[in-house]
């Protein structure tokens, strides 16, 4: 595991007081300096919250036009944008967004797990969004400042965290399908408990391959809100169904891609009698999560069995729980994590996958968790970071 620290210079700003600072040179096509404005009213923290109802005390917001590029970074009290009505991400959904998390450990330090990542799906979602490059370490510093002044709000648990969400949003003020000239990006943070209110129980999925989350050549590999919003009707019509979510199918060959908004997994002993944690491959439809490389990564690690991203279908799942060489089943994502999978419904039947055990989900639940707290390292690997946001 990598532990590693953010280093940027700071000075005071004359005739004010120290909170606002001069953080960290950017290159020049960007913002020079972070300023931060702290809210003269803090809100109380509430003990306990819904996913993504309770938000910190203040945002980070950074604009850019075509003329004059990056303008200064500000952290300043949360509260509401201002925007023209003909603004193109509402017009033209040129918009994205990412989630990470910030977790305590029992040593009361911060640490953002594999935040890099993220920010290199950002970059890579802005690119196919039409927005603007931005450099990718300094945004993730500025993130690191706004989580330490925010430090009182991550909930001292291993169940919950703080929730950040950067988003980047075209705001030409003019009608029009085009490149935007102007657009703005900004974090907010919440707090995170669980995301599903089954607790510790499995969820029920709804299989129908009339609807499709996303296709080749499109944009389904990149965190679009167009890709969630337009799955809403398909989760009510899962809910009619009593399921939670949709596991959504891709081609004539109904393959197996997503889970609701969760990468998936299925543990099994596959056609040829080996045992095996496949998962369908990033062929661009696929979302590139956090959690599922994390995923693949310490199971490799683990050497304990075959690893795969592969393609997988309906007929090979329901062939595979008929002849019960079906183990374990689950989502993961930032938000979930881990997710047991206990039932889908599909052309009617109720298939049941096998979750009583939850040997692998368990298990990779607490090693994540263990090293999202910093309660182990992860010696064998360079590839799980953990960015320590404390000093």
């Amino acid at each position: 595991m990598v532990q590693a620290t953010f280093s940027a210079r700071r000075e005071k700003i004359k005739g004010q007081p120290n909170p606002s600072l001069i953080f960290a040179r950017v290159s020049s096509h960007q913002a020079a300096d972070l300023v931060v404005q702290l809210s003269p009213a803090p809100k109380s923290k509430p003990a306990e919250v819904d996913f993504g109802s309770v938000f910190t005390d203040h945002m980070l917001t950074v604009e850019w036009s075509l003329t004059e590029g990056w303008q200064a970074p500000l952290i300043r009290p949360f509260g509401n944008l201002s925007l023209h009505p003909a603004c193109s991400s509402l017009h033209y959904g040129i918009q994205l967004f990412e989630g990470l998390k910030v977790y305590r450990g029992d040593d009361g330090r911060l640490r953002l797990f594999r935040p890099t990542l993220n920010m290199k799906r950002m970059a890579s979602s802005a690119k196919r969004a039409c927005l603007p490059a931005f450099d990718q370490s300094e945004l993730l510093e500025c993130i690191r400042r706004l989580v330490e002044i925010e430090q009182d709000w991550v909930p001292h648990s291993n169940s919950a965290s703080l929730y950040i969400r950067p988003t980047f949003i075209g705001t030409e003020p003019s009608l029009g399908v085009k490149k935007p000239a102007r657009a703005l990006l900004y974090v907010i943070l919440c707090q995170a408990g669980s995301y599903f209110d089954t607790k510790n129980e499995a969820v029920s999925l709804w299989a129908d391959p009339k609807y499709t989350r996303a296709w080749k050549g499109g944009s389904g590999d990149c965190k679009m809100g167009g890709n969630y919003g337009c799955s809403l009707f398909a989760q009510y019509e899962a809910e009619d169904y009593g399921c939670q979510q949709v596991l959504w199918l891709y081609g004539d060959d109904q393959q197996i891609t997503e889970a609701g908004t969760m990468n998936i997994f299925l543990h099994w002993i596959n056609e040829d009698g080996e045992e095996e944690l496949a998962t369908p491959p990033l062929d661009g439809i696929i979302l590139p999560g956090v959690t599922r490389q994390s995923i693949l990564d310490i199971t490799r690690e683990w050497n304990e069995f075959l690893v795969s991203e592969r393609y997988l279908t309906m007929a090979q799942l329901c062939s595979a729980l008929r002849q019960q060489r079906v183990r374990e089943m689950f989502g993961s994502g930032t938000a979930a994590m881990i997710c047991p999978i206990g039932h889908i419904f599909y052309q009617g039947e109720n298939l049941h996958v096998p979750c009583q055990d939850q040997q692998i989900t368990s298990r990779l639940a607490k090693e994540l968790t263990d090293i999202q707290v910093g309660a182990r390292t992860h010696a064998r690997t360079q590839k799980t970071e953990v960015n320590d946001v404390s000093r």
